[in-house]
């Protein structure tokens, strides 16, 4: 057997250096990342886009949300699907070679920093907002004119730490496996 393995679409053929599958570690990071953008961050966030001010002081809130906070966070829910496809990414053979629905990309090779880049970038600014948001949970913990309950910001901490780091585990084991 030699140490490259053919690639076929219909599109391309191309060669590529064997790929060892990711470890079951990695699987579940990427799992425990796609469900923390998702599942995690999503639903709450959704919930405020909407207008509704759970866990938020309502007069205060509704400010705020007309103010353009609404827009704001309708556009955090919908950009939480890109770290999701992003964990997928790094554990599946898509995230090696562009599959069929690709267009103009179909069976080309993924060029390794376009995963590892946004993937570490990602990790290191979950982690930066969680150091943020540990730091204001105490300095704004019984502030007045606080929008939020403080303990919205601890779920948030506990959230985030679980994002980063998986993020970040599902990341390294895609760039050792991919290392040329």
């Amino acid at each position: 057997m030699s140490t490259h393995g053919e690639i076929r679409n219909t599109a391309v053929i191309i060669n590529e250096p064997e790929v060892p599958p990711p470890s079951r570690r990695a699987v579940r990071a990427a799992g425990v990342a796609a469900l923390a953008a998702t599942a995690g961050f999503m639903p709450l966030h959704g919930i405020w886009a909407a207008g509704v001010p759970l866990f938020a002081d309502a007069g205060r809130f509704a400010a705020w949300h007309a103010g353009g906070g609404g827009a704001y966070l309708w556009t955090l829910t919908a950009l939480a699907l890109l770290p999701a496809v992003l964990a997928f990414a790094l554990i599946r053979p898509w995230g090696r070679i562009f599959p069929r629905w690709a267009p103009g990309l179909a069976g080309r090779r993924v060029p390794r920093l376009l995963l590892i880049v946004p993937g570490y970038g990602l990790a290191v600014a979950l982690a930066g907002y969680t150091l943020l948001a540990l730091v204001l949970s105490f300095a704004q913990w019984d502030a007045p004119e606080a929008i939020f309950s403080p303990w919205t910001g601890v779920y948030g901490i506990a959230q985030f730490t679980a994002w980063a780091t998986a993020l970040a585990v599902a990341t390294r084991s895609y760039a050792v496996r991919t290392r040329e």
